[in-house]
C-alpha cells in the first residue's frame, strides 16, 4: 500500500466530516428553497475530498494531474454554459457514463497492481459495473438527444442475448479471465440493455445508471483501499437505487423486467390499426361538439383548474408562459394546481426544476397519487406538451410500452385543453384516445403561442 501523509485515524475523521457534509447536502436538496445550497455544499465537500486524497497520497505536486484538472475544468465549464435546460436529461446520462468510465479506469490500474485475490476480484467487479454504466449511459444519452432511435430497439433473441451476456460476464469475473474480454462483455451488455429501453422506462433507466455509477465508484474505492471513495460511492449508489425503487413503484414496473427489456415492446400492428379505425369512425361526430368549445368559454367560470406540464413544455421553453397563465387564472379567482407525473420529461424531477425556475411555488406542485382523485371534481385541465402521462390507453393497450403505467386522470375532468405541437403519439408511440373525446379542445402548435392565446382570451 502507498505511503500516506495523514494517519489512518486522521484520514477517517476527515472522511467522516466530508461524508456527513455530502449527506446533509443531499437532505437539503429535497427542500426546494434550500436545494441550491445543498447542491453547493455536496459539491464543495466532494472537491475537498479530492484535495484531501491528493494531499494524503502525495500527488499534489504532480504536473500531469493539474494539467488534466485544468483541461477538464475548461471543457466542462464551456460545455455547461451552452447546455440548455431541455438538454439536462442527456447531460445527466452522459455524466453518469463518465463516472462509470472513471471507475473502470481506476479498476484497470488496480487490477494490474493487485497484490491479493480480494483486490483482483473487486477490481474486476468495479470494471464490469463501470463499463456497463459507461456504455449504457452513452446509449441513453444518444436516445435522449435523438442521435439514436428513441423508441425501443429490439433485435432477434434480445432477452436471451442479455441473459447470456450477464452470465458470461459473471463467469469471466469468477474465473479471472483476461480483463479485456470482461470489459468487452460488460460494454456489450450495457449497449444491448439500454438500446431496448424506451418510452416510460427511460427515466427509471437514468436513475438506475446513476446508482450504478456510484456503485462502481464505491467498489473501485474498495479495490484501491480508499475509504472516502467507498463512502461517497456508496451514498451515490444508495440514493440512486432508492430513487429507482420509488420510480419503479410509481410506474408499476419491476426492475428485472426493465433490465431484461420485457416492458419495452412495440404494440401489435393489428391493435394499432384497430384503434386508428375506431378513432376515425368516432371523429366526425365529435368534431362538431369540439367546434363549439373555446378557451374563454371553458375557463370563464372555472373555479378549479389543474395544469399538466410535459416534455413539450420543456422543448418549447414555455414554462414562463405557463406561469403567466396560472397567475392570470388566479387573478380571476380560480384555484390552480400543477399535476406532476413521475416520468414527465426525460428524467425524475424535470418538470419541478423547470417550473421552479420561473418561480412557481413548490406547494402548488402535486405528485400523481395526491392529485389524481381531484381531476373528477375540477372544472378544467390544461395540458402543456404532455402525452404519454395522460394517455388512458395505458389502462387498456396491452403489449405497448405504457401498458400498466399509472397516468394522470385528465380524462375525468369536465373539460380538457391540450396545448401540444401536434396529434402524433408521444415518446412511447401509443395513440392517445383522449384527443378524440368530446370535452377535449386541441390547440396545436408551439406551446408558447398556444398558451399565450389562452392568456389573451381570458
Amino acid at each position: 500500500m502507498a505511503s500516506t501523509i495523514l494517519s489512518s485515524t486522521q484520514f477517517y475523521i476527515i472522511s467522516g466530516v466530508l461524508v456527513l457534509g455530502v449527506l446533509i447536502g443531499l437532505i437539503l436538496m429535497s427542500k426546494p428553497e434550500k436545494a441550491r445550497f445543498g447542491n453547493a455544499l455536496s459539491a464543495a465537500c466532494t472537491l475537498v475530498a479530492i484535495a484531501v486524497t491528493m494531499y494524503n497520497y502525495k500527488i499534489l505536486p504532480s504536473t500531469i494531474i493539474w494539467v488534466s484538472i485544468a483541461i477538464g475544468a475548461v471543457v466542462s465549464l464551456a460545455a455547461a454554459a451552452k447546455v440548455k435546460m431541455i438538454q439536462m436529461p442527456q447531460v445527466v446520462a452522459l455524466l453518469n457514463g463518465l463516472g462509470g468510465l472513471a471507475s473502470a479506469l481506476v479498476a484497470i490500474l488496480s487490477y494490474f497492481q493487485a497484490e491479493d485475490k480480494f483486490s483482483l476480484y473487486t477490481a474486476e467487479v468495479a470494471l464490469v459495473i463501470g463499463f456497463v454504466t459507461f456504455t449504457g449511459s452513452l446509449v441513453a444519452a444518444g436516445k435522449l438527444h435523438k442521435l439514436l432511435p428513441q423508441k425501443p430497439v429490439v433485435i432477434p433473441g434480445h432477452t436471451v442475448i442479455i441473459i447470456v451476456l450477464m452470465l458470461a460476464t459473471l463467469v469471466c469475473v469468477v474465473l479471472n479471465a483476461p480483463i479485456w474480454i470482461t470489459a468487452i462483455l460488460a460494454s456489450a451488455f450495457g449497449i444491448i440493455f439500454a438500446v431496448r429501453v424506451g418510452g416510460a422506462d427511460m427515466p427509471i433507466t437514468i436513475s438506475l445508471l446513476n446508482s450504478l455509477s456510484g456503485v462502481a465508484g464505491g467498489i473501485a474505492g474498495i479495490a484501491v483501499g480508499n475509504v472516502l471513495l467507498v463512502a461517497i460511492g456508496g451514498i451515490v449508489g444508495a440514493s440512486g437505487l432508492l430513487l429507482t425503487r420509488i420510480m419503479c413503484k410509481a410506474m408499476n414496473r419491476k426492475l428485472l423486467s426493465i433490465l431484461l427489456g420485457s416492458t419495452s415492446v412495440k404494440a401489435p400492428v393489428s391493435e394499432e390499426k384497430e384503434e386508428a379505425e375506431e378513432a376515425e369512425e368516432a371523429a366526425p361526430a365529435q368534431e362538431e361538439v369540439k367546434a363549439a368549445l373555446t378557451p374563454d368559454e371553458i375557463l370563464k367560470d372555472a373555479k378549479k383548474i389543474i395544469i399538466i406540464p410535459g416534455y413539450g413544455m420543456a422543448l418549447a421553453q414555455a414554462q414562463s408562459k405557463v406561469k403567466a397563465l396560472a397567475d392570470k387564472l388566479e387573478e380571476k379567482g380560480a384555484e390552480v394546481k400543477f399535476a406532476i407525473h413521475p416520468v414527465a420529461g426525460r428524467m425524475p424531477g424535470h418538470m419541478n426544476v423547470l417550473l421552479c425556475e420561473v418561480d412557481v411555488p413548490y406547494d402548488k406542485l402535486y405528485e400523481m397519487d395526491v392529485i389524481n382523485p381531484e381531476f373528477a371534481g375540477c372544472d378544467a385541465v390544461i395540458v402543456v406538451g404532455a402525452n404519454d402521462v395522460i394517455n388512458p390507453a395505458a389502462n387498456t393497450a396491452e403489449g405497448t410500452p405504457i401498458y400498466g403505467m399509472p397516468v394522470l386522470n385528465a380524462a375525468d375532468a369536465k373539460y380538457v385543453i391540450i396545448c401540444n405541437f401536434d396529434e402524433n403519439p408521444g415518446y412511447a408511440g401509443v395513440p392517445n384516445p383522449l384527443y378524440k373525446n368530446s370535452n377535449t379542445l386541441m390547440l396545436l402548435g408551439d406551446a408558447n403561442e398556444t398558451v399565450q392565446s389562452i392568456i389573451d382570451c381570458i
